[in-house]
């Protein structure tokens, strides 16, 4: 009997030994929490469509509260240039929801964004892929590498959307593979827990899930790309849905 009790305090200083060095090595690679889990502080949205529920930071759309442009909870810490976001999200079936970063803030409609995209959606047909809000819309889809080639037109909203067809930007081109987008959408889960990992740096934009990387874009468009800006999630104008994001934690290089 003492010799387990013994054994049984061994593994137990053990264990705690062990989740100290992880919580060190978590905090000295350089990733800093940016959301509490208790409260929105430091994030700015509308709070008809965003709250905290069960240490998450929850979008929802209700039947009776539908919206009528894609609203965004937008962090209030800074502009990250090059950085690294790691984190976990939820999302319902019918929900459509990304993170956007090195974005702007429209003056004309509250609480919109205009940048890049790690696009999420609940059926998981567009998970993973770049895309540019109320810009260039689609970089990459799922499984693409892709390259942006210089812009050579008039820096202005109506002149950009003339370059965009069937919502893709005219000017990417596939340089790569990393799967296809159906055996890639297999390890994305439905109506569960999903990680997610940003890697951006200079112009090079890297979406992960699961570990898994989804959509590589280079962007050689200096006229349209953004080297830094704000970061912000996303509930988007549909039915009715529900998405849910934990353990934020950014690293800026």
């Amino acid at each position: 009997m003492r010799t387990k009790y013994i054994i049984a305090v061994a593994l137990l200083i053990l264990g705690t030994a062990t989740a100290s060095h992880a919580q060190r090595k978590k905090s000295n690679d350089g990733f800093v929490a940016i959301f509490d889990g208790k409260t929105l502080n430091g994030w700015d949205g509308d709070k008809t469509y965003w709250r905290v529920e069960d240490g998450c930071l929850t979008g929802e759309i209700t039947p009776e509260k539908l919206l009528k442009t894609n609203s965004f909870i937008i962090w209030q810490g800074g502009k990250p240039g090059d950085f690294e976001l790691t984190g976990q999200f939820k999302i319902t079936e019918a929900g459509n929801s990304g993170i956007n970063y090195r974005s702007d803030q429209l003056t004309d409609v509250p609480y919109a964004l205009r940048g890049y995209q790690a696009d999420i959606d609940g059926k998981n047909r567009y998970t993973g892929q770049n895309y540019e809000e109320r810009k260039r819309t689609t970089l990459a889809y799922r499984g693409q590498k892709t390259e942006i080639a210089p812009y050579t037109g008039p820096a202005n909203p109506d002149s950009i959307r003339t370059r965009v067809k069937n919502n893709a930007w005219t000017g990417m081109q596939v340089v790569g593979s990393l799967g296809k987008s159906d055996s890639l959408q297999t390890l994305i889960k439905t109506n569960d827990w999903n990680t997610f990992h940003l890697v951006v740096k200079g112009n090079r934009l890297q979406h992960y899930i699961n570990d898994v990387l989804m959509s590589d874009v280079t962007d050689d468009d200096t006229v349209n790309r953004k080297a830094n800006g704000l970061l912000g999630v996303q509930v988007h104008v549909g039915p009715p849905m529900k998405v849910q994001y934990k353990d934020l934690m950014l690293k800026q290089m």
